[in-house]
């Protein structure tokens, strides 16, 4: 079993690498995740000068190894976000393109639960015309749906209750993001 200690940029990316749902998936690929989940607090955050802080806390936890995972957001590309973030201790930086929540949008499984609908699919949650949130926002209000709230507390409750799953999420054809992190755990189980 391999330790695995993550540093994430914010709220909603600690509920869902928390969530018991994940863990479970982790262990059943060969890695342990060790606690605690590291919260940057912003991607502004994810700095080298506080990147080292955070591996020193993961290191005496006794991870053997450390995932970073963060959002594009407004940003150019991948490798820029990559780059400014590339920390030596760093193994492997995994960003969702625009957001997180577009992994959210991409598992359409637990998007039609939330709606309580039978029939939802989006077709490109990684190219919604503004950022996934605000897109999740527009969705809940098309279909009459209350307002999904805050982002931490819509994480948890589509955690816990609406069934998240990053492994249907990487099943999307247009979610490749999600489908990084998912094959680089599965990688060792192959």
């Amino acid at each position: 079993m391999v330790s695995v200690g993550f540093i994430v940029e914010g709220d909603s990316e600690k509920i869902v690498v928390e969530s018991e749902r994940f863990g479970d998936w982790l262990t059943e690929h060969g890695f342990w995740r060790v606690n605690p989940v590291i919260n940057a607090k912003g991607g502004g955050n994810l700095l080298p000068q506080n990147i080292r802080v955070f591996l020193a806390a993961l290191e005496q936890a006794g991870a053997q190894q450390v995932v970073v995972i963060t959002d594009l957001e407004r940003e150019a590309s991948v490798t820029t976000v990559k780059a400014r973030i590339e920390t030596p201790g760093v193994d492997v930086i995994f960003v969702a393109v625009k957001a997180l929540e577009a992994w959210f949008l991409a598992d359409t499984q637990a998007m039609c639960r939330w709606l309580g609908i039978a029939d939802f699919f989006e077709a490109q949650p990684e190219r919604t015309p503004d950022l996934p949130w605000q897109y999740l926002k527009d969705v809940a209000k098309a279909h009459g749906k209350q307002g999904p709230g805050s982002k931490a507390a819509f994480a948890k409750r589509f955690t816990r209750y609406h069934g998240f799953d990053v492994t249907r999420s990487a099943q999307h054809p247009e979610c490749p993001s999600a489908r990084e992190l998912v094959d680089h755990f599965q990688r060792r189980t192959m």
